[in-house]
């Protein structure tokens, strides 16, 4: 999909177009894409081509066949470039490179002129296409050396840097085995990347009675069409991972690459199935990632220190949970409809048209896919249309995870609804208990007073099929941690609920009951409780006590680990190194990098006068507040949060909340009590231009409403796209790449923590 990244400017991470020394480029110059920098690759800025880099081998094969195409790839970075030790060789030396490598020295361009050829220090390649271009090589070794012409101090630093995190100490005195970035550990590309290409997700529609050409060798024709609609195409997202041993196990760039969206409109033009996420036959979700090469280095536009490692501004702890695939909550995916709970009902909201591209109603993608649907919507008051519910309890939490609603609805305890036919107009109740009889269907859980669920993720998955020596040898999975078979729930009276869940994934229409696998509240610790966050290992539970917080490492087994006393916890999120947590006295922030340890932050308050739930997309916390409407607080640097603006214009009862991205814009849906569900456009082309940035910063626009029949209090968060691994390190969506994988946790906590698990801190420009 190339021409959905043609055009890649260099922008900061509020999303300023920037020069090639840093300076804003404004907006509304009408030179800014002839002043910014434009992102292409070093390689193609000299003229080069693919076949100067990769040779016949790489075209044509050597006769082996290769699981993956970067298994059948002879070159690599240090063929050509060398290392900070060594001069390049000349000998290829990647994966398919056999017998020694093929010797580069002894290839000629077509009209027979040495390809690579050393005058004097200097290495020069000649042009495979181009008789009259050639170009002079880098070479690192150059580069790191001080009193050479071409010596980076940058670069040195970076190439040179050792393990000693305290002292930070660089240079020729580091020995090459305790360099912290060397090239037997890392791939090159992984710090001179400028940019990778990830799509957060592509929508497929099948539709039946539409003859169409089939794709495949055998040809033919079939009555199924289904079209291919990237969705979520960023530029701004950047991954690390290990590439497969095969590949040399190497830490490398990793992109979201085939996290698919399913849906199938039948002959009767029912829609059987809407926007589902497939599960990988590993049980992983198929929201897939995998290692690669963007194929986009530069020199200067580089990955700097705190891409991978912790500010000594701590203004990038977004930005370390997206490096490290936690994801960011930021292109997550909410789809057709917003899931909604209410005061005795749970409901479906449709919030976008149903063609592609997927405009969500009133937006400004809307207005020029759909003009005359646009100005409907507009005329009637900007109004939504389409709304599905079921009786329920009151519901102050819920969670939608492939074809199935998580709700906890209070004295009724827990349901899982099937929402399966929620947009087939073939079945009049689109939101059902049991798709049969109770007797083969039977997902309810009663408790005393539920008010709140969770899982581990939101992205269906399967853990059951991850078993046996196929998973372990054959495909080199890792496998599940145990805390994912269930679903978590708190009740105000008897504590923490642990429901195995995995019965709803395995196909089986027969064997669905749910029943308790643990129920957990020593000495009454969890009186009161009304919210529940998930991180990886550990659940954080708002309670009377305070933020209570429980070592689920070893799920039938939880262990309490603190009480963060906080006056009247209402809910919290997580990002990274921070919990953030609603009180009576606003928003407030735990430091958990220590997570047996937390620790309140002093002095770090936005006061709210009624603060209600929170949510956390990349710098930006988005807090419900009551008659406050909708308080968005800059969280940039969490150790010092700030009020960033208040939404009170059209909301009145502000209770819960949720961000995600709908193609290029950003979207807030709040549940607003009595007034029901309002969907806010924070960012468009029209709105914030910047649009583009890692965080541009949100500048909501109201742009539709559904009152409903009940006062509106929770929100389904929505589908996780750009999380791959949980906070302590456990896999949860596929890799694509056999033995390929996300960093476990003490990778990826060597990156931010010393040997005695205190944080160390880096700055980009300090030549210590």
């Amino acid at each position: 999909h190339g021409w959905n990244f043609r055009a890649v400017f260099k922008r900061d991470r509020k999303g300023n177009l920037l020069d090639d020394v840093g300076n804003i480029v404004e907006d509304t110059d009408p030179d800014k894409f002839d002043k910014a920098v434009h992102m292409s690759s070093i390689h193609m800025d000299v003229g080069m081509h693919c076949v100067d880099c990769h040779f016949s081998q790489d075209n044509h094969g050597n006769g082996h066949i290769y699981g993956e195409v970067a298994l059948a790839v002879e070159i690599d970075c240090q063929d050509c470039h060398g290392t900070a030790q060594e001069f390049p060789n000349l000998y290829t030396s990647g994966p398919a490179a056999l017998n020694g490598g093929a010797d580069l020295l002894a290839l000629r361009t077509p009209d027979g002129r040495r390809r690579f050829e050393w005058i004097g220090d200097e290495l020069y390649q000649r042009s495979s296409l181009d008789p009259n271009l050639e170009w002079k090589m880098s070479l690192v070794k150059d580069s790191v050396t001080k009193g050479h012409s071409e010596y980076n101090e940058k670069a040195a630093r970076s190439k040179l840097m050792g393990k000693n995190t305290e002292s930070l100490e660089w240079g020729d005195s580091v020995a090459e085995e305790d360099l912290a970035h060397s090239y037997d550990e890392i791939e090159c590309y992984a710090c001179h990347t400028s940019w990778t290409t990830s799509c957060g997700g592509c929508h497929l529609p099948i539709e039946a009675n539409r003859k169409s050409e089939r794709h495949k060798y055998e040809g033919g024709e079939t009555r199924n069409f289904a079209t291919y609609n990237p969705q979520v195409a960023r530029n701004q997202v950047f991954h690390l991972g290990r590439r497969s041993p095969a590949n040399g196990g190497k830490i490398a760039p990793v992109r979201s690459s085939s996290a698919l969206l399913l849906s199938s409109t039948n002959a009767n033009r029912e829609k059987i199935y809407v926007q589902q996420p497939p599960i990988s036959a590993s049980g992983f979700s198929s929201q897939a990632f995998n290692p690669h090469f963007p194929h986009t280095v530069r020199k200067t536009e580089t990955k700097q220190c705190d891409d991978c490692h912790v500010s000594a501004d701590n203004d990038n702890n977004a930005i370390m949970a997206q490096t490290l695939l936690h994801g960011t909550q930021f292109i997550n995916f909410v789809g057709y409809h917003a899931y909604a709970g209410s005061e005795g009902e749970i409901s479906a909201v449709q919030v976008t048209e149903w063609d592609e591209p997927q405009a969500v109603i009133g937006s400004y993608l809307h207005e020029y896919a759909y003009p005359d649907w646009f100005k409907e919507h507009n005329d009637k008051g900007q109004k939504l249309k389409v709304e599905h519910s079921h009786n329920s309890g009151d519901v102050n939490c819920l969670q939608l995870r492939g074809e199935y609603l998580f709700v906890a609805e209070g004295r009724k305890g827990m349901q899982a609804y099937d929402v399966a036919g929620i947009a087939n107009k073939g079945i009049s109740q689109r939101i059902i208990t049991a798709p049969f009889s109770p007797l083969g269907h039977d997902t309810t859980v009663n408790s005393r007073n539920a008010t709140c669920i969770a899982l581990p993720t939101t992205q269906p998955i399967d853990p059951l099929r991850n078993q046996g020596d196929l998973m372990r040898i054959d495909n080199m999975e890792q496998p599940f941690h145990p805390l994912y078979n269930y679903a978590y729930i708190t009740d105000s009276v008897e504590g923490l609920i642990l429901v195995d869940v995995n019965t709803l994934a395995d196909g089986k229409p027969r064997n669905n009951f749910l029943k308790r696998a643990l129920t957990w509240n020593p000495n009454n610790v969890l009186e009161g409780a009304r919210h529940i966050t998930l991180a990886g290992n550990h659940a954080y539970i708002a309670a009377k006590q305070g933020l209570v917080v429980v070592s689920i490492n070893d799920p039938l087994n939880p262990e309490l680990i603190s009480i963060i006393q906080l006056d009247d916890v209402r809910a919290t999120a997580l990002q990274f190194r921070y919990l953030f947590a609603t009180t009576a006295k606003g928003l407030e922030v735990i430091d958990i990098t220590d997570v047996n340890n937390p620790v309140l932050t002093k002095n770090n308050i936005v006061g709210i006068a009624d603060a209600r739930k929170v949510f956390i997309s990349r710098t930006y916390a988005y807090v419900a507040s009551g008659k406050e409407g909708l308080v968005i607080v800059d969280v940039e640097v969490p150790s010092s949060i700030a009020f960033y603006k208040q939404v009170s214009s059209g909301l009145v009862d502000s209770q819960d909340v949720i961000v995600a991205t709908t193609n290029a814009s950003l979207f807030a849906y709040v549940a607003d009590g009595v007034e029901g569900l309002k969907v806010l456009q924070l960012t468009s082309p029209d709105l914030q231009p910047k649009f583009y940035g890692f965080s541009p910063e949100p500048n909501p626009r109201l742009i539709a409403t559904k009152k409903t029949s009940k006062r509106m209090l929770s929100l389904s968060r929505p589908l996780e796209r750009d999380r791959g691994v949980d906070e302590s390190g456990n896999q949860i969506a596929v890799f694509g790449r056999r033995g390929s994988r996300p960093l476990n946790l003490d990778e990826m906590q060597s990156l931010y923590l010393n040997d005695d698990g205190e944080p160390w801190f880096v700055t980009n420009d300090d030549a210590k």
